[in-house]
């Protein structure tokens, strides 16, 4: 039922919503989905209306019981959504929320004519739109239409025609398929060898048996825009994120930065608006997230041609940047921009798929204003991957355009460099050093006099025996913090294992000045007076150990570089085993 108020057409807000979830967890689409799903089923409740919600998966928070009116846990199947609709009936149908599942589905409901028999719509982003956002011919003819540029390229249905479109284009080309996750079966071809074992199976991964095969632009910047439209055409950014990982590596295995650092206002407000443009030319009506490529300087692509030869694409004469593609529907990166502005993208998509308009949705942090505003970031959110490598230590490690990793850790600071250091403490705290070392000392590239980055990275080499190293990071972070307990302590530590005994209770007692009741320094010096042969200091410093123990409060540390990493609980262990 429609109505119309002046120039805007009304329609009656749906009692009942099937909302589909994303299924199983697969690389692409894991538990950003079930975050974004359910902040969509609380969102809708909020509005009254009665919620079906159906998922494959029920080791996910949206099919708790709270979640819903009625939760089924069926597999996500076209017979059997159909079969659902015919029991409960719905208005409406929400799919935009549950990733590519999500979205494929409602357009099979759709093209089927499901949605048709039962006299139910499809809520959100229109069937027309998400086709055209997806298919990659309709995609460029858009671009094309609305004057944004285009990179050249050629959808195609064959190995041959690909191969045929990589001759016209040259190489390095790229594969991308339709209406696939995560880069499911694309990819960078170097020769007509791997174009033909690339294509392949990018024609089998896609629903419509369709890949593009586009110019390279390895060595190009990657900026994001995650931007959100209602039905009356308002539309606004709510966060711009920079990928630090050049083209040619998946957004999802790259360092995300949010807001972009390298680009001035004028580049800036120059991609926002392409952003928009493309939101509004799809006639997307909720989240939506829009891939683009920026052209580097010359000085980077120079470089980014010695690196990997041909395929960096600098071109003094062409466009300062090229659409990439579009994700019309919440993303993987929906929810890190959520988290790093507290836009609640999913909360806010759904109630304008019931029809409300931005203007009309409350902010649900302040509950004064609205949600037509867009987010400002004071402070830098740096978000890194993580690749599940300790248990497939014989996957292939060159990262695509596929995304390989299947977790993630964020970072929140008022600068970009602390963010590194955040990540690598979390990375410590798993005990997965490896990780670790590599941010720090990107870190300390960045900002060579961050105590914190000289603090975490000489723990992380003193954990791996590199003591020299260690104490030299030790001690500049110790210039800038000469009465910090947990940096002093490290340094005993390191002259402990050393046997330097005499300057190992020099550095313990310093610590103790500071906290006499530091129970860890207690233990360290009682055992550097052992090594050192002094037998009554050794039963002074057990007594006063014995004495603290008993305070649990005493083994609590607290500062700028306190460590919560399973080496710190296996110190005394180590020490032990060291005598």
């Amino acid at each position: 039922m429609t109505s119309v108020t002046g120039d805007r057409q009304i329609t009656s807000m749906p009692k009942k919503v099937l909302v589909i979830g994303s299924g199983p967890i697969i690389i692409g689409q894991a538990a950003e989905f079930d975050y974004a799903g359910t902040q969509a089923c609380r969102s809708l409740r909020e509005e009254g209306v009665e919620v079906v919600l159906v998922n494959s998966n029920p080791a996910t928070i949206m099919t708790d019981e709270d979640m819903a009116d009625r939760i089924y846990i069926e597999p996500l199947t076209v017979p059997v959504l159909e079969r659902i609709i015919e029991r409960e009936r719905p208005d409406g149908v929400l799919g935009t929320l549950g990733g590519q599942t999500g979205l494929n589905l409602v357009v099979d409901l759709h093209n089927q004519g499901i949605l048709a028999k039962y006299n139910v719509r499809s809520l959100g982003t229109s069937v027309g739109s998400i086709e055209m956002a997806e298919d990659r011919e309709l995609f460029r003819g858009l671009l094309e239409r609305i004057g944004e540029p285009v990179l050249p390229s050629f959808a195609v249905e064959t190995v041959e025609d690909a191969v045929e479109a990589a001759k016209k284009i040259g190489y390095p080309a790229v594969v991308r398929p339709a209406y696939t996750l995560g880069g499911t079966g694309g990819g960078i071809a170097q020769n007509e060898t791997e174009l033909r074992q690339i294509a392949a199976g990018g024609i089998a991964a896609s629903r419509v048996g369709q890949v593009l095969v586009e110019r390279s632009l390895l060595g190009w910047k990657e900026i994001e825009y995650e931007v959100m439209r209602d039905g009356d055409g308002n539309v606004i950014t709510i966060c711009n994120m920079e990928n630090l990982d050049p083209m040619g590596v998946h957004t999802g295995d790259s360092i995300v930065v949010a807001p972009s650092q390298t680009l001035n206002d004028k580049d800036y407000q120059r991609l926002r608006t392409a952003s928009l443009n493309i939101i509004t030319g799809l006639d997307i009506k909720g989240g939506c997230n829009v891939q683009l490529a920026y052209r580097p300087s010359k000085v980077v692509a120079d470089k980014m041609s010695q690196l990997i030869g041909e395929g960096a694409g600098y071109d003094d004469d062409g466009p300062m940047y090229y659409v990439i593609e579009v994700n019309p529907r919440v993303s993987r990166s929906s929810a890190l921009a959520s988290k790093a502005t507290g836009y609640p993208i999913a909360r806010v998509a759904a109630k304008i798929a019931l029809g409300k308009t931005l203007d009309e949705i409350s902010n649900a942090v302040t509950e004064k204003t609205t949600a037509a505003f867009e987010p400002a970031l004071d402070y830098c959110v740096v978000k890194i991957p993580r690749w599940p490598f300790d248990k497939f230590p014989m996957g292939d490690r060159l990262l695509g355009t596929q995304m390989k990793a299947t977790g993630e850790v964020m970072a929140i600071d008022p600068t970009y460099p602390d963010g590194p250091v955040n990540v690598a403490r979390a990375r410590l705290q798993e005990g997965d050093v490896d990780a670790a070392i590599p941010l720090l000392e990107q870190a300390i590239a960045l900002e060579p006099s961050l105590a914190r980055a000289h603090f975490f990275l000489g723990t992380a080499l003193r954990t791996l025996g590199q003591y020299d190293e260690a104490m030299e990071h030790l001690q500049t972070a110790r210039a800038q913090y000469p009465r910090d307990r947990v940096v002093l302590g490290q340094i005993g530590r390191i002259q402990f294992l050393e046997r330097q005994y005499d300057d190992a209770i020099e550095t313990f007692e310093a610590v103790l000045q500071i906290d006499p009741e530091d129970l860890q320094a207690h233990y360290n010096l009682m055992l550097s007076h052992q090594g050192a042969g002094h037998p009554e200091a050794v039963a002074r410093e057990r007594t006063l150990y014995e004495r603290f123990k008993a305070d649990e409060s005493a083994q609590a540390i607290t500062g700028p570089f306190r460590l919560a990493s399973p080496e710190d609980n296996n110190e005394r262990q180590s020490i032990h085993e060291h005598r």
